[in-house]
């Protein structure tokens, strides 16, 4: 342990040269502590340099956060940030669907619809195959006004790289890029009716010329389908295309296509054994082929040359389908003020929107314009006057309910049974006052109208306004106040003192229909001026051919309101507004549900009301009148609406509307049936679901 008692070495040794070595030591030490003060330093300046920038950042953050919340305050959601939302939702919710639409298998919503309203029936076409029909006779389509395509051959310089594209019909992709120009080239020449200089459009060919109007929108296209499942071909079926704008003359004298249509219907007896053809007109084609039948028989040059037996030889049925033999009142609302209901609606919820020079389009003004360019639309203003249509105080529907329930399609219905049966008594309407200034001069007894007969105002004297100042001129502009005061004095029209307003109102217009189309009641049938083309189109005042063994069918829906007669008021007088519209606040209520916005309603399918449709077959053409002095067998049959039960049924299969009931499978059976060689008796004769029969024998007409 003698380790452990060692000499402890002294606390502070003395080294030699002591004091050098000290300063030494001290200078190192100073340094070091200078080093680290140095390093000290630095590090609290980027320290304070850190908080410095971090502050900013918080501060900046902190301000553009209040300026956020201070903007958003001041800045308010406008009505065009909600379109905008609005248009947005619309586009991706559209092509949402659209992508699911072409994504799903093609049964899919079949199999839907199915699952709701449990199996689907057969399409026609299907189901006649099964029973083993075959094609028989070919089949000739003739379509009616603006369900047929119109494609460009010749343009201004607007129309550059349109050639040959459609400027009516498919996706009416020029209407919304250049619409002025588009109405300059869809519009006629407005002294000849024909085309205008440097612009030629024409009528589309082929069956594609009207099978879909729009895509996604049929016209011919169902029927064509179910004919080609019995074996129908492009060789055995015929679309009778035409410029559907120009008056039917015209369309031979410019087109050639009465006379592509006698060769075509020619050929088709021809190379199908000489079977007859059956001809199916829809709606205006309807008054067309009447004109046709006329003209085939005639002789040149006014004629196709055909005989008076060229019908008896080639034709065994046609089948009219929503035929407006005596005309539309709908038609006389479009040449006076470019209205229908829907359009009367759309005024009167965004008030002159439709008038306004929005975009540089007087929207009204410039489809009125082109419109009454149209010679063919003059083809359907009501025939017959006041002896068909009625006068001041009676109607053939006089009585008719427009509240009545509706009648199932099962329901056996007699011809003359009347929609009142179990219901409440029905108010009398004067739907022979086609046009009322107002509601009191629709309602009241015609003894207590206080009228004042416009025919010999003077028109022009004092002008409406600065009428320089509008970019498209009306015949309006002509009529001045005074004339335009004198219009409504009179109160109420009937469909003879219409004509009279037509002529009043647009003579330029009416001097061109009066040389193609009239609308009365021939006295003497055998008198020659009757052999004149004006004449053919109209079933009053022309005579079926001499074709006893030939069918004629009027196939037409029934159960939709339809337009009828109107109420109308005077619109403050302005530069370039059309001075007349529909009054859309007339309604009836519960007293009198006929009036709604403005518009009496009567049975029909939505465009053509049952009188028009279905008197020539109910009482004109039925057996040998000097209407029809050969006999040739005529037949109503009735298509009551029936609308689809949901969305994934389309259009519907039971429709009853002018144009969905191409679609409609019982018409569409019958017309294959006939096709395949049944007559109107095979078919049960006659189907009826309206008052027609009835309201025939009210009309007084000589037989």
């Amino acid at each position: 342990m003698s380790f452990l008692r060692r000499r402890k070495a002294p606390l502070n040794p003395v080294p030699p040269d002591s004091d050098h070595e000290e300063d030494e030591k001290e200078k190192k030490k100073q340094k070091q502590r200078q080093k680290k003060k140095r390093r000290k330093e630095k590090e609290k300046e980027k320290e304070k340099e850190n908080n410095e920038e971090e502050e900013k950042v918080e501060k900046a953050n902190w301000n553009g956060a209040n300026g956020y919340r201070e903007n958003a305050k001041a800045k308010k959601w406008s009505c065009v940030d909600s379109c905008c939302w609005f248009v947005g939702v619309i586009c991706s919710l559209w092509w949402f669907l659209l992508f699911v639409y072409n994504a799903m298998p093609a049964s899919f919503p079949q199999y839907v619809a199915e699952a709701i309203t449990g199996p689907l029936p057969d399409p026609p076409g299907v189901k006649l195959m099964k029973e083993g029909l075959t094609p028989n006779h070919p089949v000739v389509f003739v379509p009616g006004i603006v369900t047929g395509g119109l494609e460009l051959w010749e343009g201004r310089q607007c129309a550059d790289g349109l050639f040959r594209k459609r400027l009516w019909g498919g996706t009416f992709g020029e209407l919304y890029k250049r619409p002025l120009c588009w109405v300059e080239h869809m519009s006629l020449d407005n002294e000849t009716g024909l085309d205008r200089p440097g612009i030629r459009v024409r009528p589309v060919s082929g069956l594609v010329a009207a099978d879909y109007f729009a895509p996604g929108y049929f016209v011919w296209a169902v029927l064509i389908a179910n004919l080609a499942r019995v074996g129908y071909e492009e060789k055995n079926m015929y679309m009778a295309a035409y410029d559907w704008r120009i008056s039917f003359q015209n369309t031979e004298v410019r087109d050639r296509t009465l006379s592509r249509i006698k060769n075509n219907i020619e050929l088709m007896v021809a190379t199908n054994g000489g079977k007859k053809v059956v001809v199916i007109p829809h709606s205006m084609g309807v008054l067309y082929f009447l004109h046709f039948m006329k003209w085939v028989e005639a002789p040149p040059p006014m004629g196709g040359g055909g005989g008076s037996d060229w019908c008896a030889k080639h034709i065994k049925a046609v089948m009219n389908i929503g035929g407006p033999f005596l005309g539309v009142p709908k038609s006389v609302a479009g040449l006076f003020s470019i209205e229908a209901r829907d359009i009367a609606v759309a005024r009167a919820f965004a008030p002159g929107v439709l008038d306004k020079d929005l975009f540089g389009l007087q929207t009204l003004e410039h489809l009125m314009r082109m419109t009454r360019t149209w010679d063919s639309t003059m083809s359907m203003i009501p025939k017959g006057g006041d002896t068909i249509w009625g006068g001041l105080d009676w109607s053939p529907e006089g009585y008719f309910n427009c509240s009545a329930k509706k009648q199932k399609i099962n329901d056996t219905i007699k011809p003359c049974q009347n929609f009142k049966e179990g219901l409440e008594p029905m108010k009398h309407v004067n739907y022979g006052r086609l046009i009322s200034f107002g509601k009191d001069a629709a309602e009241l007894h015609s003894s207590k109208l206080d009228r004042m007969d416009f025919r010999g105002s003077l028109k022009g004297r004092r002008s409406l306004m600065n009428t320089t100042t509008c970019d498209i001129w009306t015949e309006y502009h002509d009529m001045g106040i005074e004339g335009i005061r004198a219009v409504s004095d009179y109160r109420a029209y009937t469909t003879d003192s219409v004509l009279d307003l037509l002529h009043f109102v647009a003579p330029k217009m009416m001097k061109r229909g009066d040389a193609h189309f009239s609308h009365g009641i021939a006295d003497n049938l055998d008198d020659p001026k009757y052999k004149h083309y004006k004449y053919w189109s109209n079933p009053l005042e022309t005579t079926l051919p001499d074709a006893p063994d030939m069918e004629i069918y009027s196939m037409y829906g029934v159960g939709i309101p339809t337009e009828r007669a109107y109420v109308y008021r005077s619109t403050p007088q302005s530069e370039c507004h059309i001075p007349f519209q529909i009054d859309t606040s007339a309604n009836g209520g519960d007293e009198d549900p006929c009036l709604k916005d403005g518009v009496y309603s009567a049975n029909g399918d939505e465009t053509v009301p049952v009188l028009s449709a279905g008197f020539m077959c109910a009482k004109g053409w039925r057996g040998r009148t000097r209407f029809n002095p050969s006999g040739v067998r005529a037949y109503i049959r009735e298509y009551e609406h029936n609308p689809p039960a949901n969305l994934l049924e389309g259009r519907g299969t039971q429709s009853g509307a002018h144009v969905d009931i191409l679609g409609n499978f019982a018409l569409i059976e019958d017309i294959i049936r006939v096709a395949a060689g049944a007559s109107g008796e095979d078919l049960g004769g006659d189907r009826v679901h309206s008052d027609i029969f009835k309201w025939s024998e009210k009309i007084n007409l000589k037989l």
